[in-house]
């Protein structure tokens, strides 16, 4: 759940990422990985040493709890004058998940003058912590921490070399100042990284083509009582090339954690890039008559190199390669947009040469969708009324949402992205179609309506039905987070499985998450007043806890529960449902069950006939369900 187990890099990834913290927060200069010939690998810093000391309620030095407990370190002492305002994220089960993964792991510290050192086997203590003053000729202060990586954990116990070459250059090129170096015992070759100029220097000797226009680059950060919204320290630096042809060159990070799977900071840089040209294109009056700009339009040329700063990262997953934090677009659009807007002015030239090629790019996607409108133009059954369609017919875009509710279809209509997002409401419960006949299907209006606005007929798992006619890339049952809003999305689910098997398939149809509560939390610290939201009970006790780590005074936090999607209006159910940078959706895939035994369990579940299985999955699971009636 913790790391990767292809090989161990990651483990040692979290070793380094410390090293990194420390460098970060202006407290080191150096981090030294070394991968020794017994196979074991470590990482050397000069930040200020992890405390050697009692902890003052646990009675065990601090160092062994780093190592051995999940949710310990100084980045849980946000915004009270804690150890980092900026760190690689709040799972906090870093290194003592490396630890038990070791075979062995030895730490030594150097801090006040003293030396300690401490082992771990298999991630108990072997030996305790030993401290001896420092001598003359030892280091004033720092960290080494030496890992030997248990082999059976891990499909390869080989470390990937150019992996780890790319990430220690990409934390020197984060961090201009600091010097890392990797030494290879085996072969006594020693690599060392130093860079002044950072992102531009490295984004210019990494690229595949020629830029078209020179590189745009900039940094922007929230100072002191500057913004409201943003807390002081967070902003981003970046480098952006455009080229014509070409794979683009793409790399995020996130407090120098490497963000491989993007996340919202990446949306962000798209948001600011595309605000700003097209904002460039509409002043100089240049997009051709009938062309409609899109993000992509703008991004799919473009080379990047992000480091945002943010303070208190939200990833996806435990092993942090997406950054999901919702705050952290509107971040680094406030500070890409209005900078690239006056380079674009400044540079009249260069702005109307990328202006062509995002014209280009958009001529080029409309083209494409428009062949496929044509083949399916014909004969096209009229759209049922309460369908409020979008303009794009292109199916990468494309999205329709099917809404609980008439109250709910009215938010979500004011909310939406009218260009690429359609909302069908529906009325009350869908029927149970588990034994309903293909034939009689349509007797139900709404499974009618349904039918109409995807475009596709209803099919067997064994029919090859028309997806030609398909209206939208993403099917989304968009329901209420309650008990009621369940029901109806397993009442949907049952329709897609049934009668629909080959939109499951091949991966259209989607569940909507909207949350469960809202918490309003006061300004605490660094950190503004801000609205924040909750899916579920757990996550709402995360929040709370969260809350309380940043300093924020017990009760000082209002609660308040959705009701249902039709209480929220049309901004809160764009931010927290609706936006593609910032909402959750699932899609919907067979799990663990193959597709027989997938009907199986529908069929216990949604059978007429089925009463006594249902009530004797009642008896045996009841007890582990806790139900909000």
């Amino acid at each position: 759940m913790y790391t990767r187990t292809e090989n161990p890099l990651h483990c040692i990834q979290e070793v380094i990422d410390n090293a990194a913290d420390e460098a970060l927060g202006g407290f080191g200069k150096r981090i030294d990985v070394t991968l020794h010939a017994d196979g074991s690998v470590s990482v050397a810093d000069d930040g200020r040493g992890i405390p050697f000391g009692l902890h003052p309620e646990e009675g065990v030095p601090v160092v062994e709890i780093v190592f051995t407990r999940l949710h310990a370190g100084g980045k849980f002492d946000k915004g009270s004058g804690g150890a980092y305002s900026f760190s690689g994220g709040l799972h906090g089960v870093g290194v003592s998940v490396t630890n038990a993964l070791a075979k062995r792991l030895e730490v030594a510290v150097w801090r006040d003058k003293q030396v300690a050192g401490i082992a771990f086997e298999h991630g108990d203590v072997k030996q305790q912590v030993v401290t001896r003053p420092a001598a003359s000729g030892d280091r004033k202060q720092g960290t080494t921490v030496r890992v030997w990586p248990e082999a059976k954990y891990f499909e390869s116990a080989e470390l990937p070399k150019h992996e780890l070459v790319h990430l220690l250059r990409s934390k020197a090129v984060l961090m201009p100042g600091v010097t890392v170096t990797l030494k290879i015992e085996k072969t006594g070759e020693t690599t060392t990284w130093l860079y002044k100029a950072g992102l531009r220097d490295y984004l210019a000797q990494s690229l595949n083509s020629d830029p078209l226009i020179p590189l745009f680059e900039g940094e922007g950060f929230a100072t002191a009582g500057e913004s409201e919204n943003f807390a002081e320290g967070e902003g981003a630096a970046w480098c952006v090339a455009f080229t014509e042809d070409g794979a683009p060159l793409r790399e995020s990070y996130v407090n120098l954690i490497p963000t491989v799977a993007g996340g919202t900071h990446e949306s962000g840089l798209k948001d600011g890039l595309f605000g700003a040209v097209k904002g460039f294109i509409e002043m100089h009056s240049l997009l051709p008559k009938g062309v409609k700009l899109m993000p992509d339009d703008v991004f799919s040329r473009a080379s990047f190199v992000l480091s945002a700063k943010v303070l208190d990262p939200q990833f996806q997953g435990q092993t942090k390669e997406r950054l999901n934090s919702r705050d952290a677009l509107r971040l680094v659009s406030a500070y890409v947009k209005p900078a690239l807007e006056l380079w674009l002015n400044h540079h009249v030239d260069h702005g109307k040469k990328l202006a062509e090629l995002v014209i280009k790019q958009a001529q080029t996607r409309q083209r494409a969708s428009q062949k496929v409108e044509k083949r399916k133009g014909s004969g096209v059954a009229v759209l049922p009324g309460k369908l409020t369609d979008c303009e794009s017919r292109d199916l990468l875009h494309n999205e329709v949402f099917l809404v609980e509710g008439d109250s709910a279809g009215g938010s979500a209509k004011m909310g939406r992205d009218k260009e690429t997002q359609a909302i069908l409401p529906l009325r009350g419960k869908v029927l149970n179609s588990w034994e309903v006949e293909r034939d009689l299907l349509f007797k139900n209006n709404e499974i009618h309506d349904i039918s109409v606005a995807l475009g596709v007929d209803p099919h067997g798992p064994n029919d090859t039905p028309d997806l030609s006619g398909l209206r939208y890339g993403k099917v989304c049952i968009l329901s209420d987070a309650d008990v009621d809003g369940s029901h109806i999305q397993v009442l949907l689910l049952t329709l897609f499985f049934r009668h629909f098997p080959k939109l499951v398939e091949t991966g259209h149809v989607f569940v909507a998450r909207p949350p469960l509560y809202r918490v309003d939390a006061p300004a605490r610290g660094k950190k503004p007043a801000a609205k924040l939201y909750a899916l579920d009970d757990g996550e709402l006790t995360a929040t709370l806890d969260k809350l309380r780590k940043e300093g924020a005074r017990e009760g000082s936090w209002s609660i308040s529960r959705f009701k249902g999607l039709g209480e929220m209006n049309a901004e809160q159910l764009w931010d927290t449902t609706l936006n593609p940078e910032t909402r959750r959706l699932s899609r919907v895939e067979y799990g663990q069950l193959d597709f027989g035994a997938t009907v199986d369990a529908f069929n216990k579940l949604m059978g007429k006939g089925e009463a006594a299985s249902r009530r004797e999955l009642m008896e045996l699971h009841g007890d582990t369900v806790e139900i909000d009636v």
